[in-house]
C-alpha cells in the first residue's frame, strides 16, 4: 500500500469524527443562544407583569395582539416552597387567534405579594421550530462537512505528493539501479532535510556497493585462478597414479573414485563462479541473439546423447525469438534447460520443444509427480531422483539469467515437467 493510502485511511476517519463533533456542539452553541435570548425576553415580561401586580396596577391582556402571553394565578405555600421559583420549559402552545399550535418557551416563576399570598406566574413567547432547525443545521452541516472533507483530502494530497516528490526521484532512481553500473545520483533539489541526509545516505551506501563490487569481481577472478590450477594439477597427478604398472586394481578403483569426486568439484566450482558472475552483472556484452539459432546448434550436440538413451525430441517453431542479451548468457540458458530434460529424464522418454516469438518451452518426462515448485530453482535441489553428474545449480543459473533480463521463467506439471520462459516484450 502507497504511503498516501495509508495516510488517507486513517486521516479521512479522524476528520469525520472530529467534524461530527464539532457540528453537535455547533447545534448546542445555537440551540444555547436562542434559548438565552428568548429568555432574557421573558424575563424582562414577567418582571414588568410582577411589578404591576406588586403594585396593584392594572395588568395587561393576556393576549395583547404581541408574541408574548402570560397566565397567572394563586397557589399554595407549600406549592411554592416545594416548587423552583424560576424554571424554564420548551411547549406546543395554542393560539386562538391564529387557530393553530406552536411551539414556545416558557418561563415559571412564583412570586409572593404583600399579603402574603403566593402567585404562579407562567409567561411563553413563540418559539423556533427546533426539529426544522436540527434538520435545518443537521443538511447543511453533511453538506458542510464532505466539502471540507474534499478541500482537506486534496490539499493534503496535493501538499503530500509535492513534498516527497525527492523521494519519489530517488525511489525511481533505485529501481532501476544495477550495482556496477555508472549512474550518478539525481540532485534530489530540496531544502528537506530529512532528504537531504537520505540522499547523502543513499550515495555512502552506492559508494560502498560499488567498492565491494570491485573487491567482489577481483576475488571471483583470483578464485577462478586459485582453485582451477591446483586442481587440474590434482587430476593429472592421479592420472599419472593411474597409469603406473605396480597400482592395483584396488588402488585403480579407488583413484577412479577420487577423480569423479574431483571432477565434481572441479564443476562445482566452474558453475558457482559462473553463477556468481551473472549476479553481479558481469556479463555486459549485449547483443540481439536468435533463440531460434542457438538452440538448433545445441541440439545438434545432443542429438547423439537423446539417442543413446532413447529419448524422443519434438521440436515446434512457430516463429523467431529474438532477445537483447549476451551470447554467453543465451547460450548458457538454452544449455542448462537441454541438459536438465535429458538429466531428469527416462529412458525412452520424450521431450517437446515449443519456440514463439516471445516464448521458449521445454517439457519432458521424468518421475511422474510435480516438484517442488517453491524450490525448484533453488541451489543445489534435485528433487528425489538426483541427475548423474549434476552439480543441482542448472535451474539455479537459468533463473539468475532469466532475472538479469526480467524473462518470467515458471515450472508446472501437466503430465510432463515444464519449463517455460516468457518476453514481456521482444525486440526485434
Amino acid at each position: 500500500m502507497k504511503l498516501i493510502y495509508r495516510i488517507l485511511i486513517r486521516l479521512i476517519p479522524a476528520l469525520i469524527v472530529f467534524l461530527a463533533i464539532w457540528s453537535y456542539f455547533f447545534y448546542a452553541a445555537v440551540i444555547d443562544e436562542v434559548n438565552d435570548e428568548m429568555d432574557d425576553a421573558l424575563e424582562d415580561y414577567s418582571e414588568d407583569i410582577i411589578m404591576r401586580a406588586l403594585a396593584g396596577q392594572d395588568l395587561p391582556s393576556a393576549s395583547d395582539g404581541s408574541n408574548n402571553t402570560y397566565y397567572l394565578k394563586e397557589v399554595t405555600a407549600e406549592y411554592a416552597r416545594a416548587t423552583p421559583r424560576i424554571r424554564y420549559t420548551d411547549a406546543l402552545i395554542y393560539i386562538k387567534e391564529r387557530k393553530e399550535t406552536e411551539p414556545a418557551r416558557i418561563l415559571l416563576t412564583i412570586f409572593k405579594d404583600s399579603e402574603g399570598n403566593y402567585f404562579e406566574l407562567s409567561v411563553s413567547t413563540p418559539s423556533i421550530e427546533k426539529e426544522d432547525l436540527r434538520l435545518a443545521i443537521l443538511n447543511w452541516m453533511i453538506t458542510l462537512t464532505l466539502t471540507l472533507l474534499v478541500i482537506l483530502v486534496s490539499v493534503n494530497i496535493w501538499v503530500f505528493l509535492d513534498s516527497l516528490r525527492p523521494l519519489y526521484t530517488l525511489l525511481k532512481w533505485l529501481d532501476s539501479y544495477t550495482v556496477g553500473e555508472e549512474v550518478p545520483l539525481p540532485d534530489l533539489k530540496t531544502g528537506i532535510t530529512e532528504f537531504r541526509k537520505l540522499h547523502v545516505a543513499a550515495q555512502k551506501t552506492i559508494e560502498r556497493n560499488q567498492a565491494i563490487y570491485e573487491q567482489q569481481k577481483q576475488f571471483i577472478g583470483n578464485a577462478s585462478h586459485e582453485l582451477q590450477t591446483p586442481l587440474a594439477i590434482c587430476h593429472n597427478r592421479l592420472e599419472m597414479l593411474a597409469e603406473q604398472e605396480d597400482t592395483t586394481e584396488r588402488q585403480l578403483a579407488e583413484i577412479n573414485k577420487i577423480q569423479e569426486t574431483l571432477a565434481y568439484i572441479i564443476r562445482l566450482n566452474k558453475s558457482l563462479l559462473f553463477l556468481s558472475k551473472i549476479e553481479n552483472g558481469q556479463f555486459r556484452d549485449n547483443r540481439m541473439v536468435c533463440l531460434n539459432d542457438i538452440l538448433h546448434r545445441q541440439l545438434e550436440d545432443y542429438q547423439d546423447i537423446y539417442a543413446y538413451k532413447g529419448i524422443r525430441l519434438r521440436l515446434a517453431e512457430e516463429g523467431q525469438l529474438h532477445a537483447d542479451m549476451s551470447p554467453t548468457l543465451a547460450t548458457a540458458l538454452v544449455t542448462n534447460l537441454l541438459k536438465n530434460t535429458y538429466i531428469h529424464n527416462i529412458p525412452d522418454g520424450e521431450i517437446d520443444i515449443r519456440i514463439t516469438p516471445r516464448s521458449l518451452t521445454f517439457r519432458n518426462t521424468g518421475i511422474p509427480e510435480a516438484l517442488d515448485s517453491d524450490r525448484v530453482f533453488h541451489r543445489f535441489y534435485q528433487g528425489k531422483t538426483p541427475g548423474q553428474n549434476s552439480s543441482g545449480l542448472g535451474l539455479s543459473i537459468s533463473q539468475a539469467i532469466c532475472h538479469l533480463y526480467h524473462i518470467r521463467i515458471a515450472y508446472r506439471y501437466d503430465g510432463m515437467h515444464c519449463f517455460e520462459l516468457l518476453w514481456e516484450k521482444t525486440e526485434k
